[in-house]
């Protein structure tokens, strides 16, 4: 059997520390956050655009968690046990983990969670991702074992997605959410701001350091900028390379950087004509010049984008590998001519209106591609109503900023396997399906990077999904904020363990 220990004793220690006798003023202290857009709901298990993401994150908690490095690390559960053969997982709760309304979680919680996602009628968009568990069942009072059809390799990253939820709250959990995490929610004043508060039973002992965290909701980017450079906020956790320029070099303003996950792309509903067509979805990535959008919308603080971020340097193939990445407009038309297109291909593309940076990817792809013998339409959307195209699969194309994955399965399996609950895109490849389904029983690590080295050379020119680019991660502080780390996963998870120096 395979063990993996619980927290470190360094973070045992922590509250031991000298800082630690400064904890009452830092607690008394509420984080002034400047976020763009307001979340369309707060439950983990349905919402999964990034203004929900940011701030649950802290509210809740799964078995296991992502960290900084991306390697998966306990969380709810403090240790695990795997079987030789790959089938049997069992885990041992953490003991003094509550939920927010003071109840200890059980094994059947977790259990009801793992079922809830599953049911068909929640309709989440993780739900395929654990289709996989055939059996559960509580080993005593602080054990779960779950049992597997084929071994995952991914299981373990998979469960950090996992948000644990009240099963008792769960009606309600799009408004009020009730999880395990280090704050609490308070108050949600719609389209102005969301508060949480210290969880003071929270089970690592001596975090949160802070009283609370405060989630306004700015739209306009120049009066985030304003606000943070003034000290009115104190974090904006997601910048812009536009915006970054701008703060740069502001008196008492910090620019932290990572490499992101998301990448920008553009999304084509393979049921509909022609863009079932490998030729067609060819033509679009032949059609784009990568290089020329990275500087024309990330001010060179990107990079081409292809089926994973370079940040997963384990998984991620170099862009050199893939021919279509070679901007070429008579390449383009000759694909269409193949696939039996006269004229120019008309496409209407729904734009993700919320976010600038994707307006502005949008703009500079239909520029592109208009000049490679397509004629594409800009479809902006607010934010509900494009979440629900997208979701209905009620677009030809859609342009977008997706979430990436430490694990390459989480993505791919999802998003492209025939079925996949977020495969709106309605794309079906046996010869992918077979390589995502032996590399999530693969536990050799050579024999799965084998695998997904094949899976993004499909992706790659003939997926439904033409990635454009992977930008880095910015987040702006104000000079007084210690212990945040921005994640390439755009967690706030870091913010447990943030202060405010006095």
């Amino acid at each position: 059997m395979t063990r993996i220990g619980s927290r470190t004793a360094l973070a045992a220690l922590a509250v031991m520390l000298p800082f630690a006798v400064g904890l009452p003023t830092a607690a008394a202290q509420t984080l002034e956050i400047a976020t763009d857009q307001s979340p369309v709901g707060l439950d983990p298990h349905v919402a999964t655009a990034f203004s929900t993401a940011l701030i649950d994150s802290n509210i809740y908690e799964g078995l296991t968690a992502v960290d900084t490095d991306l390697r998966t690390v306990p969380s709810l559960a403090e240790s695990w046990t795997v079987s030789p053969d790959g089938l049997t997982y069992v885990f041992r709760l953490r003991a003094g983990a509550t939920f927010h309304n003071g109840r200890a979680v059980t094994p059947q919680d977790i259990i009801a969670n793992i079922e809830r996602v599953r049911d068909p009628k929640t309709a989440s968009p993780f739900a395929s991702r654990f289709t996989g568990i055939k059996g559960m069942e509580a080993v005593g009072a602080n054990e779960l074992r779950l049992t597997l059809d084929a071994p995952s390799a991914p299981l373990l990253s998979q469960l950090a997605t996992l948000a644990i939820v009240a099963p008792e709250a769960a009606a309600t959990l799009g408004r009020v959410p009730v999880g395990t995490g280090p704050f609490r929610f308070k108050e949600w004043v719609p389209d102005t701001y969301i508060t949480l508060e210290r969880n003071p039973a929270y089970w690592e002992k001596g975090l949160p350091y802070l009283g609370g965290l405060k989630f306004n909701i700015v739209p306009e980017s120049a009066t985030r900028e304003a606000g943070i450079a003034s000290g009115t906020y104190r974090l904006m956790p997601v910048v812009d390379a536009a915006a970054a320029a701008a703060l740069a070099g502001k008196p008492g303003v910090r620019l932290l950087q990572t490499q992101d996950l998301a990448y920008s792309l553009i999304g084509l509903n393979t049921s509909k004509a022609p863009f079932d067509k490998p030729a067609v979805r060819e033509a679009f990535n032949l059609a784009i010049d990568r290089a020329q959008l990275v500087q024309a919308v990330y001010f060179g603080r990107g990079v081409p984008g292809g089926p994973l971020s370079p940040a997963l340097t384990q998984w991620a193939l170099p862009v050199s590998a893939f021919p279509c990445y070679t901007p070429d407009a008579a390449a383009a038309q000759k694909k269409l001519q193949e696939a039996g297109i006269t004229g120019k291909l008309k496409v209407t593309l729904n734009v993700l209106g919320s976010l600038q940076q994707v307006v502005d990817v949008a703009q500079v792809v239909q520029a592109q591609l208009n000049k490679a013998g397509f004629d594409v339409q800009l479809n902006v959307q607010e934010q509900g109503k494009f979440i629900a195209d997208w979701r209905a699969s009620n677009f030809e194309g859609f342009v977008s900023l997706n979430s990436g994955s430490p694990d390459p399965d989480d993505y791919f399996g999802r998003a492209f396997q025939t079925g996949g609950a977020t495969n709106v895109y309605k794309y079906s490849n046996p010869d992918l399906d077979k390589l995502l389904i032996a590399a999530r029983a693969e536990t050799d690590p050579k024999a799965r990077k084998q695998l997904y080295d094949g899976a993004q050379r499909i992706l790659a020119c003939t997926g439904p999904a033409i990635d454009l680019a992977y930008g880095t991660l910015f987040a702006a502080v104000r000079g007084d904020v210690q212990g945040f780390t921005p994640m390439a996963t755009r967690s706030l998870r870091t913010l447990r363990e943030a202060k405010i120096a006095p």
